[in-house]
């Protein structure tokens, strides 16, 4: 019975021990730009993020929940409620979609015109897990990103 319980004990304890909070993924850019249902207001803008995910393990992505701008102008808010699967050390793309708030880009619309770069911000959570144990991390992105408009 002692053994047993040892056994025990030295199991939970490696298994407690191997078992650290997953590294948020490193952001590598964006492609596949599409706009649809263009408003006066808003528009319906689908995108693919592109990350690397720095952890030895795979994870699954459950949710994604992030506030975008563009040079630090809320332009718009990504909700992504599915689930998908993230392989060890390896890049993946994220499928996003969001209404654009047109109102709060033309804000910054000169500097755009003017400039090819642009800061694109996006701060929020994501929820990632393995084994059925989902955690949540906050994420935090700002960079410059290349767009021709023209």
């Amino acid at each position: 019975m002692k053994k047993a319980l040892f056994c025990l004990v030295i199991t939970y304890s490696l298994v407690i021990v191997s078992c650290k909070k997953p590294e948020s993924f490193d952001y590598r850019g964006i492609k596949n730009i599409r706009v649809s249902n263009w408003g006066s207001d808003s528009s319906r803008v689908s995108l693919d993020l592109v990350y690397f995910n720095p952890n030895k393990y795979g994870v699954n992505l459950k949710n994604v929940n992030a506030d975008v701008s563009i040079n630090q102008v809320p332009i718009g808010h990504v909700v992504l409620d599915t689930s998908m699967h993230i392989p060890a050390a390896a890049e993946f793309t994220v499928p996003a979609s969001m209404n654009l708030n047109l109102k709060s880009l033309f804000k910054s619309s000169i500097n755009l015109l003017l400039n090819n770069d642009v800061t694109i911000g996006a701060k929020g959570t994501t929820k990632v897990g393995k084994g059925g144990i989902f955690v949540t991390i906050p994420f935090s992105y700002e960079g410059k990103q290349k767009l021709n408009l023209f």
